[in-house]
């Protein structure tokens, strides 16, 4: 098959890398569609309050998910792609460096918790939830086939677990199982994957057995990661402190149903991980060889950010009330807030492809002040609005923060071109101007 030609992209390389987004996207997309069932017919079964609880417990996980993998995914790519004779070391170091990160989570984990409890959920929930990090040391097998260009095997993996997944929640609703049992299911989603990346790396003369760890190597990781692993940390605070402070705020039963509008409108997010993650090589090889090149693919992957989210935004705001009658009643007052949280999608796109530029350029450390800012303007405003307006004053706080933090380049001279690429793509300016030309 030919795909069409695309500036910026030779044909050959475009057509590797779009396969390898393809892939990823399937299995994407194939795993959204088992999980938004399962999600409405969850909803449906605990109902507002309970679904608020557990909804209250994950949140802890978000926030040191990033401590948990040290942002180290980006730079497990960029030095498999530097070095692929190194694959063994490089996956080793970093598979024990997350282990050990996962193990060191769990007390972090519990002093949170001390310090700003989720009202009404206990913490025996929130401490099997910790195992998570521990669990999530496999992904390192994900970045690999990254760099190898074959996430079609972790579309495999990712559709394969879901399914159970799946099978596993909806056997314990038709047994009418208590809580604590879908918090155990939460958990075993991640050994699920994890377990199913194993065995997908075992194959083909690869063996987790020939992993080694590097001390040398873990310093190098480290002083580039730390300050994406800060990001990470900031993100997660601005993407999920709303879910925490609705919940002590205002009401469980509001969380509960702000769960379903979150899950609904990042849910769409995953696509924005996709297409950065699949095509960073090819944007890593434009900065080596080509800089004129490298500045197009860069306007290039901005414009297809928006072209992607923008009219997800649209169709989703029209559809939310469509979308909140397969609930029961008791969540039908969520549609209008959906349709407000849907559009700081189009912000995560720009910002997920703005980092990819970060990363190249070594600007590490901004993405760190970025998201930080991101996090200070969400909270601020959480606190203003959500006395006021429940649910829907933390979707308005979510959709200001992330348009924040996205454009937040637009004060830094050295990247301030970026901003104004990301303004050309929002507005359809650069759209226009290709067509004009033709």
């Amino acid at each position: 098959m030919r795909f069409p030609k695309i500036p910026g992209f030779d044909q050959q390389a475009f057509e590797k890398y779009f396969k390898n987004t393809g892939a990823l996207f399937v299995g994407r997309v194939g795993s959204l569609a088992i999980k938004m069932i399962v999600t409405i017919i969850l909803a449906r079964y605990l109902g507002r309050l309970y679904n608020g609880i557990l909804a209250g417990g994950t949140v802890y996980i978000y926030f040191f998910s990033a401590v948990a993998t040290l942002g180290l995914d980006q730079f497990i790519v960029k030095e498999l792609h530097q070095f692929p004779d190194n694959r063994d070391q490089i996956l080793g170091t970093s598979f024990w460096m997350k282990v050990l990160a996962g193990f060191c989570c769990i007390p972090l984990i519990y002093l949170a918790y001390l310090i700003y409890p989720a009202k009404q959920t206990p913490y025996s929930y929130v401490f099997i939830l910790s195992f998570i990090g521990v669990i999530q040391a496999f992904t390192v097998i994900d970045a690999y086939f990254q760099s190898q260009v074959q996430s079609k095997y972790i579309m495999q993996v990712q559709i394969a677990g879901n399914l159970v997944s799946a099978a596993v929640k909806l056997f314990l609703i038709y047994k009418k199982m208590p809580l604590v049992w879908f918090v155990y299911a939460y958990t075993f989603d991640f050994l699920l994957i994890s377990i199913g990346y194993y065995f997908t790396y075992q194959r083909k003369q690869r063996s987790i057995l020939n992993w080694s760890f590097n001390f040398d190597l873990s310093k190098k990781l480290v002083k580039y990661s730390w300050p994406l692993m800060l990001s990470g940390i900031m993100v997660a605070v601005y993407m999920k402190i709303d879910q925490i402070m609705l919940q002590n705020m205002y009401s469980v039963k509001e969380a509960g149903a702000y769960q379903t509008v979150s899950n609904f409108s990042e849910a769409w997010n995953f696509m924005a991980a996709v297409i950065v993650t699949s095509l960073f090589p090819a944007i890593l090889n434009a900065k080596r060889d080509d800089a004129v090149r490298y500045k197009k693919r860069i306007q290039h992957l901005y414009d297809l950010m928006v072209y992607l989210s923008l009219p997800v935004a649209i169709v989703m705001t029209f559809a939310a009330p469509l979308i909140y009658k397969l609930f029961t009643p008791e969540y039908a007052y969520a549609a209008s807030t959906l349709s407000v949280h849907i559009w700081s999608g189009v912000f995560v796109f720009l910002g997920a492809a703005s980092s990819q530029y970060l990363i190249a350029e070594g600007f590490n450390k901004l993405t760190f002040i970025r998201t930080g800012f991101g996090a200070i303007v969400n909270i601020v405003l959480n606190l203003l609005l959500i006395p006021r307006m429940g649910m829907m004053g933390a979707a308005i706080a979510t959709l200001v923060a992330y348009a924040s933090a996205a454009f937040f380049v637009v004060f830094i001279p050295k990247v301030r071109d970026q901003a104004v690429m990301m303004f050309k793509s929002l507005f359809l300016i650069s759209l226009v101007q290709r067509i004009t030309k033709r």
